[in-house]
């Protein structure tokens, strides 16, 4: 079952989700802000810790532009408070364990994994504007060069 994607232009899905710290972030608390959102696979892993420190290192550059950056995964909350310290992560990771987040952004589905068709987390990239409205959606991202883009996308090159 795989939710319709969002397009821009389009509502963002509201959410409240836990942190690495178990305390609760809500999308509608950072109205008013510009909110990245990625979702990935899984903490811990080779291309999701790449994908996860590009962030953390564009993180002072986006946050001086108005952006919030969050990361969405399925791990619990012990898992992402082990990555965020492991890696000196910066930002909140936060747990969808029963991914209604990530499908309610379509950010979950059917996927080619290793040539099999498998369902699971569509690695997605979202900004979201300081009214909620999407202003990219990106897709079967690659972990490698996706943060660049995203900053090219916002007008912050380098």
């Amino acid at each position: 079952m795989t939710d319709a994607r969002l397009n821009p232009g389009d509502t963002a899905p509201d959410f409240s989700l836990v942190n690495q710290d178990d305390g609760t972030v809500a999308l509608a608390d950072l109205r008013g802000r510009r909110v990245i959102a990625f979702f990935y696979p899984a903490a811990m892993t080779p291309g999701c810790t790449t994908e996860a420190c590009d962030f953390r290192d564009s993180l002072a550059p986006l946050q001086s532009a108005g952006f919030e950056v969050v990361g969405i995964s399925r791990d619990d909350t012990a898992k992402l408070r082990t990555f965020r310290e492991r890696d000196s992560l910066t930002y909140d990771l936060l747990s969808d364990p029963d991914h209604a987040v990530h499908a309610a952004y379509g950010a979950w589905g059917e996927k080619m994994n290793y040539g099999k068709v498998v369902e699971g987390v569509i690695r997605s990239t979202f900004v979201i504007d300081a009214e909620g409205r999407i202003e990219h959606a990106l897709y079967n991202v690659k972990a490698t060069g996706h943060v660049a883009r995203v900053r090219a996308l916002v007008g912050l090159a380098g």
